[in-house]
């Protein structure tokens, strides 16, 4: 590892640092505002601050990819590097869409109907499909031959739609998204390098590095929002990464809270929302009868345990839950991370 590589890292988190104060000012003033809807009387905050985290990526990639073809004189990877941040782009482009769009009044959302979101989505996949990114995992051994066809054509395409979309499930606390981007990512980036795909291990770390800078504005009390702009590229890099890195099974693994999430999600026909109830002391109680997702288990278990449920510790306890599967991924598939 070149000294020289941590340029990639210094650029991209000093572009999103550096540039989300001026798209606070920017955003208040064209009404991209939203409510914090975790407070008794709910603030307007900034919306869509994922612009300046995938502007900070986008640079700190690039300026990667110089180093690579005027310092190292070398091209590999640059392919797949391309067609990462081209997918990347789409996604953010879908999200800021939608947050453009996005959240009126508080609770009613009048972005893009989900059949819409879906499809556009769907779409940040091909730059994959036309490198024919990755390989098939060895529990897929059977797509060989004439069946070949499926993997690039129909995995690799459901997989960034389903990160991408249930990504943006576990949300709404302040800190939480940009957290649990900070440790997956971190996660799989440790993977990367362990597995021998040192540049997808620093492609991560940019990421991680951006994610950082933002949470210095994002996290309680928050003065911007990630919204879409955010939760798309960083859940369709998730996916990517483990494309391009050949580890789709602990990737699965590490996403176990977002698998639970949906299926909470799904007792409310996902249109239940992740936010809680706000009391006059600042504690936060159940919404709904109910649990639909994480973020209300978390409510509810601190309540149970007598701590006072407050909108910083529904964080952490699902970031320390994130942290154990992590943890636990690591136990469980060292043979092939080591």
């Amino acid at each position: 590892m070149n000294i020289i590589l941590i340029l990639p890292l210094l650029i991209g988190f000093l572009i999103t640092f550096l540039m989300i104060p001026s798209w606070i000012k920017k955003a208040r003033a064209i009404g991209l505002v939203w409510d914090d809807c975790n407070k008794l009387n709910a603030a307007k905050v900034a919306g869509s601050g994922g612009i300046a985290v995938i502007t900070g990526f986008i640079a700190g990639v690039f300026f990667y990819i110089a180093i690579n073809t005027f310092y190292f004189k070398s091209t590999d990877n640059t392919i797949n590097i391309f067609a990462l941040t081209s997918s990347i782009l789409i996604g953010f482009c879908v999200g800021l869409i939608d947050g453009v769009l996005g959240w009126k009044g508080g609770l009613k959302r009048v972005g893009l109907r989900k059949r819409y979101r879906l499809m556009l989505v769907l779409i940040s996949a091909i730059p994959l499909i036309v490198i024919n990114a990755g390989e098939a995992p060895e529990s897929f051994a059977f797509l060989n031959g004439s069946l070949a066809w499926i993997y690039p054509l129909i995995l690799i395409p459901l997989g960034i739609l389903g990160t991408t979309a249930t990504f943006n499930f576990l949300a709404g606390f302040n800190g939480l998204e940009a957290g649990q981007g900070i440790i997956l990512i971190g996660a799989l980036s440790l993977v990367a390098y362990f597995t021998g795909s040192g540049w997808l291990a620093l492609v991560g770390l940019i990421m991680i590095v951006c994610l950082i800078a933002f949470l210095f504005y994002n996290f309680y009390p928050a003065k911007v929002f990630p919204g879409d702009t955010l939760t798309y590229p960083v859940g369709a890099l998730i996916a990517i990464m483990a494309i391009l890195g050949n580890f789709e099974k602990i990737a699965v693994f590490f996403f176990i809270p977002y698998i639970i999430e949906v299926f909470l999600k799904m007792r409310g026909g996902l249109e239940k929302q992740s936010f809680g109830k706000a009391r006059r002391d600042g504690t936060l109680d159940l919404r709904y009868d109910k649990i639909y997702g994480l973020e209300h288990l978390a409510i509810f278990l601190l309540n149970k345990a007598g701590i006072r449920a407050t909108e910083k510790r529904v964080v952490y306890s699902i970031w320390i839950f994130q942290i154990i599967i992590v943890i636990l991924g690591f136990l469980i598939f060292r043979n092939s991370i080591f």
